[in-house]
């Protein structure tokens, strides 16, 4: 199913002055997923991840009446998370060390149509392969974007990053992917 913006601010809205545990339900199943990647890639603990998102989610149900006053709830989201992460960092004495190989990219939202698809194995294992060769603030930009949808200013705010510098990263990104597939088109010709 396809999560536009008006249907997250319509979720939001049931939530805020309906008290909609459907709503509510559909919300956490649509970004706790991703949100735990981010935070596991902070934490470092799967366990812990799915806690921290929990409670995130704990928090918007106990702020409920408040949420409609919330903007952009993806990012409110992304933001609540980083925060619940860093806290917990701070709570063990931890310093905050992004492991972005923690991420589990999902190479399949490359492949929404049944004709890319058919591309096949090979051109997705070159991309992906591509992707983990990317250097750890480039990929976490990269998926931020590509993968999790979030715009590149929302990624420079979560990441504490110059604008600047998130959109010097994700050319730098897209510029290598595509020469891996430049190179694995070539390779196939070559065959």
């Amino acid at each position: 199913m396809h999560y536009d913006r008006l249907h997250i601010q319509e979720l939001q809205h049931a939530i805020a002055t309906s008290e909609d545990q459907q709503a509510y339900a559909e919300l956490f199943a649509r970004f706790a997923p991703q949100l735990i990647r981010f935070t596991k890639a902070i934490v470092q603990q799967q366990e812990v991840a799915e806690e921290i998102v929990s409670d995130v989610f704990i928090r918007i149900w106990e702020k409920r009446k408040s949420l409609d006053h919330v903007q952009h709830l993806k990012m409110y989201l992304y933001v609540s998370a980083r925060n619940f992460s860093l806290n917990y960092l701070r709570s063990k004495n931890r310093q905050f060390s992004l492991q972005v190989e923690q991420l589990d990219l999902d190479m399949a939202s490359f492949y929404a149509d049944p004709h890319e698809e058919a591309v096949g194995s090979e051109l997705r294992h070159e991309l992906l392969n591509a992707v983990q060769q990317l250097p750890d603030r480039c990929k976490m930009i990269f998926k931020l974007v590509k993968e999790d949808g979030l715009k590149q200013k929302e990624v420079a705010e979560l990441l504490h990053l110059s604008p600047k510098t998130v959109e010097n990263q994700l050319a730098i990104a897209l510029k290598k992917l595509a020469e891996a597939v430049q190179a694995a088109a070539l390779f196939r010709v070559k065959k």
